[in-house]
């Protein structure tokens, strides 16, 4: 198994992405730390949990990781959809300090952990929204184009140490903070149309790209932002 006996540590694996992550890594042998707001009843047996607001105070998390950490995933996020002139400075505050200074705290705090390891990897969860213009996303898409902007320059600053950041971005997946987006088959069926493959994403996609680029296949890959989006963010099939 690629990952027998390594520690990884999920942040925000209660559900979603995270949570089909936490079952993947469970199965190739992983010591998965994980650490969320709630307890998932469904993880396997063997999770490691820490109850931890990424909103809030983070200093528990150092007490909680292991000496040696192979791996940190970034998997808090949010969806907030409105217009423009309704966003407000509350709106565009929180959707910073969820996607962008709680990954960075994150590591902050497992670095010591990391560089115990000398190949490490660290992935973020961007949107496709970041990089391709989506009316009512302006402050989401600007929250995760700085986290691509985070990413990059740890892979930078981090590489001497043969730690590697990379980013995941998605299009619209099916997870329960999407909900709203696939609440009914008329939306699901548009949201499909919408992706030149005639798909939205499953959580299972995600966690599968996320999984490569935690594992020695993607070894010299670093400082990337990697498309999973059905084709949303480069294809045009419709003209």
């Amino acid at each position: 198994m690629r990952f027998k006996d390594k520690n990884i540590l999920i942040i925000g694996g209660s559900s979603g992405i995270g949570f089909d992550l936490v079952k993947l890594l469970d199965r190739e042998g992983v010591n998965v730390y994980t650490v969320s707001r709630t307890r998932s009843d469904s993880w396997p047996a063997s999770v490691r949990y820490q109850a931890t607001d990424v909103l809030d105070n983070m200093s528990p998390l150092s007490s909680f990781l292991p000496d040696e950490l192979h791996g940190l995933v970034y998997c808090v996020g949010s969806i907030n959809l409105k217009p423009f002139s309704r966003i407000s400075e509350k709106d565009l505050i929180e959707d910073f300090r969820l996607n962008v200074v709680g990954a960075a705290l994150s590591v902050q705090i497992a670095l010591k952990s990391l560089k115990n390891v000398h190949s490490a990897s660290v992935v973020f969860i961007s949107s496709v929204a970041a990089r391709t213009g989506m009316g009512f996303h302006s402050s989401i898409a600007a929250a995760k184009a700085a986290l691509e902007g985070l990413a990059i320059s740890l892979a930078a600053e981090l590489s001497a140490g043969g730690i590697r950041v990379n980013v995941v971005s998605p299009s619209l997946t099916n997870t329960p903070l999407s909900s709203k987006l696939l609440n009914t088959p008329d939306k699901m069926e548009a949201s499909a149309k919408r992706h030149p493959l005639g798909k939205y994403g499953e959580p299972g996609d995600i966690s599968a790209a996320i999984a490569f680029l935690l594992s020695e296949d993607s070894g010299w890959i670093t400082g990337q932002v990697i498309a999973v989006d059905g084709g949303m963010s480069s294809l045009r099939t419709n003209l």
